[in-house]
Parts: structure tokens; sequence; C-alpha cells
């Protein structure tokens, strides 16, 4: 009797277990869907407020005498990207972003381990473009400042890491909190290794700023309607791409659609996280 007991036990605790599991995989597929319909909602308005930056002439101009001093490692047309990941991967994500950009923060926030996932397995190389329209819509500079900051940090090997920062601690949007250099050092710290005399000096006298102007201006001039901007080999993402909706989910599909028939890239990667 007392074996037949003790079965039973088990078999009510397994179900029990496999029930939380379930309710576990259900509340996390709840909240990627819930993340990815507010990343799709955003959109509309960072697109109002891309068209509107882009016509503005209040922004920094980088035509001045200034020399544009490049991050370690920058890439693509007149080295405004920071490439990541294996140079030789099959597809290529293009990302234009905005530190102080709501948009952006639900993109990474949402897609964030998905790019991490297909990067560090050669699927996907990602080109990483800087803007500062909220700074020319809204005022202030916390959209250079932080996109700086991130250069510096390219410099010593720790873009991404602290990229992800950025946006983890993105304040609210009419918080000009990045323009402040403190607060960009103060969340280096969060990242192994970075807040050295080397990168703090690179932060507080802007010495990428120049590149950071320049990079916005491709922006502005460029057929792009808002942060973020997400090309997948060059087709947008967002809001859909053809009659499916962005997700994580199909962006790894639309990734392994795009690389069928293709290697994996393992030139010599550059670290997608710390």
């Amino acid at each position: 009797m007392s074996e037949k007991n003790s079965a039973g036990k088990r078999s009510a605790r397994e179900r029990l277990q496999n029930e939380r599991e379930q309710q576990k995989a259900r509340e996390r597929r709840r909240r990627t869907l819930l993340v990815s319909a507010a990343v799709v909602g955003v959109l509309g308005l960072a697109a109002v407020v891309g068209i509107i930056a882009a016509n503005t002439g209040g922004e920094s101009d980088s035509s001045d005498s200034a020399p544009v001093a490049a991050p370690t490692g920058a890439g693509g047309e007149d080295r405004l990207s920071i490439p990541v990941g294996a140079p030789d991967a099959p597809s290529t994500l293009t990302v234009w972003e905005d530190f102080r950009c709501p948009a952006c923060a639900q993109f990474e926030n949402a897609f964030r381990d998905t790019i991490h996932e297909l990067t560090e397995s050669g699927q996907i190389k990602v080109e990483y473009h800087l803007a500062t329209i909220i700074d020319g819509n809204m005022g202030g500079s916390g959209s250079l400042n932080a996109a700086n900051a991130a250069a510096c940090a390219q410099d010593a090997g720790a873009f991404v890491p602290y990229h992800d920062v950025l946006f983890e601690n993105q304040p609210p949007e009419p918080d000009d909190a990045y323009a402040k250099d403190g607060k960009l050092l103060e969340l280096a710290g969060k990242v192994k290794g970075l807040d050295t005399p080397a990168f703090r000096g690179c932060v507080t006298e802007g010495r990428h700023d120049s590149w950071v102007n320049k990079s916005n201006e491709a922006f502005r001039s460029g057929d792009f309607r808002g942060t973020p901007t997400v090309l997948l080999n060059g087709e947008s993402v967002f809001p859909t791409k053809g009659s499916e909706q962005i997700s994580p989910d199909n962006l790894k599909k639309w990734v392994t659609e795009a690389n069928k028939g293709k290697k994996p890239g393992t030139a010599s990667p550059s670290p997608a996280k710390s």
C-alpha cells in the first residue's frame, strides 16, 4: 500500500512540475509577444521623430574643422559602422540606433539574445551605425555623448557589452542623463575592465564626437524613416517582412532562409558580448 501511495505522490509531483514548466513556457512566449508588439507599436512614433529630426538644422555638423576620429576597427563606407561578428558571416544585419531612442531600447531588449546567438554562431555579422536624432528633435546632447562613449568602448574592445548596458539603463526620453559624463562613466563600471583612465579620457574629451556627427549626417541623408532602422541583407525587417510580423523566432527563420546552402562565418569574429 505504501508503495502505491509513494508512486501516486511521485506521479502527482511530476504532473505538478510539468504544469509549472508549461506555465513558465507560456509566460516566456507571452512576454516575447508583448515586447515584440511594443517594439512595433513604438516604431510609428520613432518614425515621426526620425522624419522631424532629419529635417531640422539644429544638430551638430561634422563639416567643421574638427578631424574625424573613427574608433578602432570601424568599417564600411567612410568607416562609419562598428562591425561585430565574423567578417565572413553569410548574412549582414545593419542596425541604425540612437541611445536616447525608446524604440531602440525596446528593440534591443527584445532581440538582444537572438542577435548575440546568431552572431556567435557565425550566422550573421552586425554593422552598428549611431545616430543623434533625439538630440536634434528634443534638444540636449545625450545621444551624441553616449554614442561617443560607445565608440570609446569600441577602442577598448568592449563595444557590445557597453552598448547593451546603455540600452538596459536608458533614461526616459525627456531626461538627458547621458549628456553627463559621470553617468556614462558610472555605467562603464558594469563592464569588466572598461573603466580605465584611457576610456575616461576618451569620454570626457569627446574624442569621437566628429565621427558620431558624420554618422548622423549619413543617417539624415539616407532613405530612413527613423530609429531603429534594421536591415537584413539590405531589406528592412520593420515593421514587417513580407506578411510576417517581426519576432525573435521570425528573425532566426529569415536568417536561416537567407543562409540556406551557405557556411557559417569563422574568420576572426569580433566579440558579441563579454
